[in-house]
C-alpha cells in the first residue's frame, strides 16, 4: 500500500475536506483540540467542499468548517496547513473575518459564536516552548483571558516524536497519521483501533484514486513542493546578499556621522533596504527557477533562447507564464 502525504494542500483537502470526510473530522477536531464530553463537537459542516483542483497557480491550503458540540453550540473552525508569506498575519487575518462574518449588518452581536483558528505547521513555530500543541487567546498584561471567542490553535508537527509503540491517544494517533503516513505500507495495528484514521488511511490510499485524480495530484505535489524548496533556497539567497549590502551601507554611513546616532539610525535604514531588496530579489529568482522547471517538465529541454527569455523577464510576465503554461500547446506560444 502506499498513501498520499497529508501535508500536502491536496490530500489534506481531500482527506478532511470532502463531503464523506465528516465523521474523520469530528475525530480529528475532538483530538487534536482536546474535547471531552459534553463539549465534544457531534456534527460538522464543510463550508469550501473539496474539489479536484486545476494546476493555475500557488493556492492556500484551507478547510473551512462550520461546528456544533454537543451543548448545541457552534463554532467556525479553519485549518490551514501550508506556510504562505505574511503566514502569522494572515492567519489572524482569517480567524477575525471568520469571526465578523457570522452577521449581517442588522444582526445583533450577541449571536456571534466562537471562531478557533486551527494551523498546523511543518515547521518550527515557538522555539522557545516544547509543547506541540499552544493555543493563544485575547489576555489582558497581567494574565486574565479577555474573551473566549477568539482562540489560535497551532500544531508543529516537527515537534512530536513519539514512535509507533508510544501511542497511546487519539491526538497522538492523529499527529502520527499526519506526520508518517506518506512512509507507510501498511496501517499499524494501534493507528487501527480508531475507525475514523483507518477510513482516512482508505481515502489516502493511492490505489483508490481516479486516473484523473492521480494526474492532477501529481502537478500539484509537483509544484508546491518546487515553489516551498525553490523558494527557501530563493529567499535565502537574496535575504543574505540585501543583508550584507544594508549592514554594510548603514554601518558606512553611522561611520561617516561619527555619532552613535547616526550609526544607529544608518543601520536601521540600511538594514530595511536590504531585507526589502533581499526579499524582492528571492521572490524573482523563485519564480524563475519554478518555472524553468514547469517547462522542462511540460516540453522537454529548454532551448537557450528561453532560458534568455526567462531570465530578462518582468514579475509580471513570469506570473502570466506560470498561469497558462497548461493552456498552450509548445513553448512558442507561451513565450512570445
Amino acid at each position: 500500500m502506499r498513501f498520499l502525504n497529508p501535508k500536502t494542500d491536496y490530500a489534506f483537502k481531500k482527506i478532511f475536506g470532502s463531503d464523506h470526510s465528516h465523521e474523520i473530522l469530528v475525530s480529528f477536531l475532538n483530538a487534536i483540540l482536546g474535547l471531552s464530553s459534553p463539549y465534544c463537537i457531534a456534527e460538522v459542516e464543510i463550508l469550501d467542499p473539496y474539489q479536484a483542483p486545476r494546476i493555475q497557480g500557488m493556492k492556500e491550503s484551507f478547510v473551512d468548517v462550520r461546528a456544533r458540540d454537543e451543548n448545541g453550540k457552534n463554532y467556525i473552525i479553519e485549518m490551514q496547513v501550508l506556510n504562505m508569506q505574511g503566514f502569522e498575519q494572515r492567519v489572524l487575518y482569517n480567524a477575525c473575518k471568520a469571526y465578523a462574518n457570522q452577521l449581517g449588518s442588522s444582526e445583533a452581536y450577541h449571536l456571534l459564536t466562537e471562531v478557533i483558528a486551527l494551523t498546523i505547521t511543518d515547521f518550527v513555530m515557538f522555539k522557545d516552548d516544547v509543547g506541540i500543541i499552544n493555543t493563544f487567546k485575547m489576555r489582558s498584561s497581567k494574565g486574565a483571558v479577555y474573551h473566549d471567542d477568539l482562540e489560535l490553535v497551532f500544531v508543529e508537527l516537527p515537534k512530536f516524536t513519539k514512535k509507533e509503540q508510544q501511542l497511546s491517544t487519539d491526538q497522538d494517533r492523529w499527529l502520527y497519521f499526519l506526520k508518517k503516513a506518506r512512509d507507510l505500507k501498511m496501517i499499524p495495528p494501534v493507528l487501527q483501533e480508531n475507525p475514523s484514521i483507518v477510513r482516512a488511511f482508505e481515502i489516502a490510499d493511492y490505489s483508490n484514486m481516479t486516473r484523473e485524480e492521480e494526474d492532477a495530484m501529481q502537478q500539484r505535489v509537483f509544484f508546491t513542493e518546487s515553489w516551498n524548496n525553490v523558494r527557501q533556497k530563493a529567499l535565502s539567497d537574496g535575504w543574505e546578499q540585501g543583508m550584507e549590502r544594508g549592514m554594510k551601507r548603514g554601518m558606512k554611513r553611522g561611520m561617516e556621522r561619527g555619532m552613535e546616532r547616526g550609526m544607529e539610525r544608518g543601520m536601521e535604514r540600511g538594514m530595511e533596504r536590504g531585507m526589502e531588496r533581499g526579499m524582492e530579489r528571492g521572490r524573482d529568482l523563485g519564480r524563475v527557477e519554478i518555472l524553468e522547471r514547469q517547462l522542462a517538465k511540460r516540453f522537454g529541454l529548454l532551448p537557450a533562447w528561453a532560458l534568455q527569455r526567462l531570465q530578462s523577464a518582468s514579475p509580471d510576465e513570469l506570473i502570466a507564464w506560470s498561469e497558462a503554461i497548461f493552456e498552450v500547446t509548445c513553448l512558442e506560444d507561451l513565450l512570445n
